[in-house]
């Protein structure tokens, strides 16, 4: 397994663990959507080794430990993923304002896939509040980049 891999898996278990750690009931509604930001930045930086499958898997993985319904989450990361495959060489080369507009368009597609499955089954929620979590991802994007952008390159130096 390569070191820029290993490192992708390392961060997404990270994110993982971002996702599910209890927050207090006023900043529930502020959590980003951890997962996602950290899939799209392996999508654009490994689009070789992290794609479609990665985000079905782990989109699995954020149905079950958020008790939704199996492939509500799945569905959406798979779409905003094939998106950053799509346009992943555009994405490297844009600023990280121009990244984090675009991190926002697919984090609140998202939002609004897994609202309208909510609504489908019979789930309530506040719509306004719903889409609080793409915001603050895209507000946290630039840091998520350089962090992860650092640790990559800091990992592979030295596995080399």
């Amino acid at each position: 397994m390569r070191s820029d891999f290993r490192m992708g898996l390392i961060t997404i278990i990270a994110a993982f663990i971002l996702a599910m750690v209890p927050l207090p009931d006023w900043a529930e509604n502020l959590r980003p959507d951890w997962v996602a930001l950290v899939l799209i930045y392996w999508a654009m930086a490994l689009p070789s080794r992290i794609g479609v499958t990665s985000a079905w898997l782990a989109g699995l993985m954020l149905d079950v430990t958020h008790g939704a319904i199996l492939g509500q989450h799945a569905i959406g990361l798979v779409i905003i993923i094939y998106v950053v495959h799509l346009q992943h060489q555009r994405l490297r080369v844009a600023s990280l304002l121009q990244q984090a507009l675009f991190i926002l368009i697919l984090l609140l597609f998202k939002q609004l896939l897994v609202l309208w499955v909510d609504g489908i089954v019979g789930r309530s929620t506040d719509a306004w509040l719903y889409f609080i979590p793409g915001l603050v991802g895209a507000m946290l994007w630039p840091w998520v980049y350089i962090i992860l952008r650092d640790l990559r390159r800091q990992f592979i130096y030295r596995a080399m």
